[in-house]
């Protein structure tokens, strides 16, 4: 029988369905919306106590009216979107699960399906329809269900991977001219913005990403076009994934499966995406048994699992997002990227969030015990990002994730943080903080170079939360260099000493720290300052670098770096102390390109370098 004789209306597959069937329905952009539609239009009398299973529910065919009456329930494995208030008001069966589960859910018959809506692409000249921009569990769902049927759309893109399905595997066909459910792109303010520029910049060349919906995603594509053979191994495609690969940042060749192909199960957005994805040979769609593998996902090199939190406190629990714009948003729905990070080599997790939220409430708190959604797995927490900088916690202690996660609070927030954090014993009962500094921290000196050896080094301003990293820096000098930097035989930097070191008063000192490493576990291998003279507009300079990494001009490019802010903050020269055998640091100064005019007294040199002559 030809798939033509097959064609039916949607009223006659109502006639079809039975009381207390169980029925399948397609996700997002892929929801027959036909069939949906008439299917909450229907006055049968048959339509009475039906199951609708939907894996994501991001459609606006089903409402809240509709499931107030006794005619249908619906189950989803998804607590985001609309779909967060209806399971809270019981309108709604949550089943919680790991996404990579649900196909063997349905395989088995544990999760029965009786019938299937299926929305498909017109069949091609040898009989097979593309399932087009959702694939998740259509291929088990098609095997388990006694009645399939297909919406056929010639609105919907063909795509290529696990989509095809053969004409002879559905017993009825409908036909839909409508348009697929199309979701306009997120508004994308500044502060999401920045918060994306500094998920950036810890994404390296060579990297694979995954994507969802919202402002963090609409505005990190745009943030990673400059980057080079970024590879996609993501549950959804949206705009902002197509922007990102047209740009030529993703070329796929660092994968290792799927190699050369950007890989997903779903597809969300506009009408230009899906016309975008269609035929379109640089993306593959696979079921989510797959590309929600743990496994699988961990065999690409450098996975990066970007997920947005609603809070996060200052030990790294994560309360995670809800209700409209939360796709990744339970634990169950995120933990299988959570581990596929885990499981990839150089994988990094990474929860991103404004510091604060719309109604200016802080978003790091002390402890976020008492939210929903709750992410108990700080262990696998990496890094937390705001829009004023990244925290790394991956193998740091409570209190210096602490610290690192005040350093990206909203600065209005960070006093009372280290005051709460003083009476739970967190932090240290002395611990400093210089409250005038915080909003003229001085983010712009963020740079980054590549040195001889192919040794790149990445440099910022020191934060207080850098307090160990010096003290591992300290412990790594020889007794030579701590005098040349102390001028005394210092043997020991405590806690007490330390702080007072890396919290600096912004308004008289700037301090650059080196770093180097994969952006998740970097070491401080140098640090440059100058420090304002109170009585003219000189600084006194000074700067040291680990023993392994001098002679490639580390010191000289931060003494650069120290001109340049220094001259933009008004001083006129630097001066310094240095001892007449410190022959190394004498030469770094000659190179500056600045006159340096020396006076020897009692075995040390005293420096002056104008700017201007």
């Amino acid at each position: 029988m030809s798939w033509m004789e097959k064609i039916v209306t949607p009223e006659e597959v109502m006639t079809r369905l039975e009381p207390g069937m169980k029925i399948f329905l397609g996700t997002g952009a892929a929801e027959p919306r036909t069939l949906v539609r008439h299917l909450m239009s229907s006055t049968l009398p048959t339509l009475q106590d039906l199951e609708l299973i939907q894996l994501v529910s991001l459609g606006d065919l089903i409402t809240m009216k509709d499931l107030q009456s006794q005619k249908f329930r619906l189950k989803t494995f998804f607590s985001g979107w609309v779909a967060g208030d209806a399971i809270t008001g019981g309108l709604v069966d949550l089943i919680p699960s790991r996404f990579v589960r649900i196909p063997a859910l349905i395989a088995s018959g544990q999760l029965p399906i009786d019938t299937a809506f299926i929305q498909v692409t017109p069949p091609n000249e040898a009989g097979f329809v593309s399932l087009g921009v959702s694939v998740d569990v259509g291929r088990q769902v098609i095997e388990r269900a006694r009645l399939v049927v297909a919406e056929v759309n010639d609105k919907v893109p063909y795509t290529y991977g696990d989509t095809f399905i053969h004409v002879d595997e559905f017993d009825l066909f409908v036909r839909s001219d409508e348009d697929p459910l199309y979701i306009p792109r997120w508004p994308v303010d500044e502060i999401f913005d920045q918060v994306a520029a500094n998920i950036a910049s810890v994404i390296e060349d060579g990297s694979c990403v995954s994507f969802s919906l919202g402002p963090i995603y609409e505005a990190l594509g745009r943030h990673l076009t400059k980057k080079r053979n970024l590879g996609v191994h993501s549950p959804f495609f949206t705009d902002a994934l197509m922007e990102l690969i047209r740009s030529g940042a993703v070329t796929n060749r660092n994968k290792g499966i799927y190699r050369g192909k950007s890989l997903g199960s779903y597809a969300f957005g506009t009408k230009e995406l899906m016309q975008w994805l269609d035929k379109n040979p640089q993306v593959e769609f696979q079921g989510i048994d797959l590309v929600f593998n743990p496994v699988q996902i961990g065999r690409n090199p450098r996975f990066m699992s970007i997920i947005p939190a609603r809070k996060v406190d200052i030990s790294g629990r994560i309360a995670m997002q809800m209700g409209k714009g939360a796709v990744a948003t339970t634990p169950g729905e995120a933990v299988d990227f959570i581990n596929g990070a885990e499981l990839s080599r150089g994988g990094c997790t990474i929860f991103a969030l404004p510091s604060r939220n719309r109604r200016g409430s802080p978003n790091i708190l002390l402890s976020v015990e008492e939210y929903p959604n709750l992410l108990g797995l700080r262990e696998s927490v990496d890094m937390v990002v705001t829009e004023y900088g990244v925290a790394n916690l991956r193998g740091r202690t409570v209190r210096e994730r602490a610290q690192a996660l005040i350093d990206i609070a909203h600065p209005e927030d960070r006093e009372r943080l280290v005051e709460e954090a003083k009476r739970r014993n967190i932090l240290y009962a002395d611990q400093i903080y210089l409250p005038q500094c915080a909003f003229i921290f001085p983010s712009e000196i963020a740079s980054r170079h590549t040195f001889k050896g192919g040794i790149e080094v990445r440099f910022r301003h020191i934060k207080p939360s850098d307090e160990e990293e010096m003290r591992r820096l300290f412990y790594r000098f020889s007794d030579q260099t701590v005098y040349y930097r102390y001028f005394s035989p210092i043997k020991a930097m405590p806690h007490a000493k330390m702080q007072q070191y890396v919290n600096v008063d912004c308004n008289r000192t700037v301090a650059i720290v080196a770093l180097v490493g994969p952006p998740e576990q970097e070491h401080i291998i140098g640090e440059a300052r100058f420090v304002k003279d109170r009585t003219r507009p000189y600084g006194d300079v000074a700067f040291v670098v680990d023993e392994e990494y001098q002679g490639i001009g580390i010191a000289s490019f931060m003494l650069d770096m120290l001109i340049r802010l220094a001259k933009e903050r008004g001083l006129q020269g630097f001066v310094a102390d240095v001892l007449a055998s410190n022959k190394s640091m004498l030469k770094v100064f000659e190179k500056s390109g600045l006159p340096v005019r020396s006076i020897l007294s009692s075995g040390a040199y005293e420096i002056t370098m104008p700017f201007f002559e």
